[in-house]
């Protein structure tokens, strides 16, 4: 059976969708969840959004979300970026809660525009969704209000700069309450930073790597059921350095020890960690000794 994708373009496409009145702004707007999931097409379609979506659940039922389905009976804060897909099951009802949905458009040309990217949580999988105490959703719904309160007046010079004001308000905020949520579940998170060291050493243990190549982030996030940007903010939270660094520390300890050990050559030594060019792994080794392979060898 062939899947059947619902694209949503833009904001007025998701009005028709669940018969709402037409937008008060075309580029921005506030849902309420109740209203969603009692009008939308009950099937079990993929819904792809291009706009940004910023949802506070609570409802009983699954959501697919990529892969997976999740069980969201509790409330919670769950972010995508334009075109990812997402399907809410036919059996789904909702208890509480909104969506607000922001068109790119809205932010380009815009500082939010151009850092938008570096809030990775619009990448996480639904199951890393933030899970926020009253005190913290009351300060979104702040936020929120005044953005609704700005989108629904009459449209003047000053409307976008204070409705992105109001949106990297609300971002800000989420940036720390995942913080937060990084150290309250600190035994949790503690257990997968010792499982993906375990991984990493295990992986470039292997004698030779030149048949499985270079380990992505990809990779070792999948073995630990989480997505690469969660996993990259857990490592940053709790030990300062990405998974990629992490793989390129890996790497680099594995060739000091090849470059002392053997006497192999240059290209050998790159071959064997992976490298499908020397010229990839000298410049990485560089990076993070200072020195170029041939000048480490010699030097030590």
């Amino acid at each position: 059976m062939s899947e059947n994708y619902i694209d949503l373009e833009n904001i007025s496409d998701l009005h028709r969708l669940v018969q709402y009145t037409p937008p008060k702004h075309p580029l921005i707007s506030v849902i309420e969840h109740t209203d969603f999931y009692a009008k939308r097409p009950k099937t079990d379609g993929f819904y792809r959004f291009g706009f940004y979506t910023i949802s506070c659940k609570k409802f009983e039922g699954y959501l697919k979300y990529g892969k997976g389905h999740y069980d969201f009976n509790e409330g919670s804060l769950m972010f995508t970026a334009p075109w990812q897909v997402i399907a809410p099951g036919a059996n789904v009802t909702v208890d509480e809660g909104w969506a607000l949905f922001i068109h790119p458009d809205l932010i380009h040309g815009t500082d939010l525009g151009r850092k938008i990217h570096q809030y990775s949580f619009f990448n996480y999988e639904a199951n890393e969704a933030l899970h926020i105490s009253e005190d913290e959703k009351q300060i979104i719904k702040d936020c929120l209000a005044k953005i609704e309160r700005e989108y629904a007046q009459n449209i003047d010079k000053h409307t976008q700069g204070l409705i992105v004001s109001n949106i990297e308000l609300l971002l800000n905020y989420c940036d720390r309450f995942y913080d937060r949520q990084f150290y309250t579940r600190k035994k949790v998170n503690s257990d997968v930073v010792q499982q993906f060291e375990t991984l990493l050493k295990d992986y470039f243990s292997q004698s030779s790597l030149i048949d499985v190549g270079l380990p992505s982030v990809k990779y070792f996030a999948s073995k630990l059921n989480l997505s690469p940007n969660y996993l990259s903010d857990l490592l940053n939270k709790f030990t300062g350095k990405t998974t990629q660094e992490h793989i390129h520390l890996e790497l680099v300890d594995k060739a000091k020890s090849l470059l002392w050990g053997t006497n192999n050559s240059i290209s050998e030594i790159a071959y064997g960690l992976g490298f499908e060019h020397p010229s990839h792994f000298t410049k990485i080794f560089k990076t993070k000794t200072g020195k170029s392979p041939s000048a480490y060898r010699h030097v030590n």
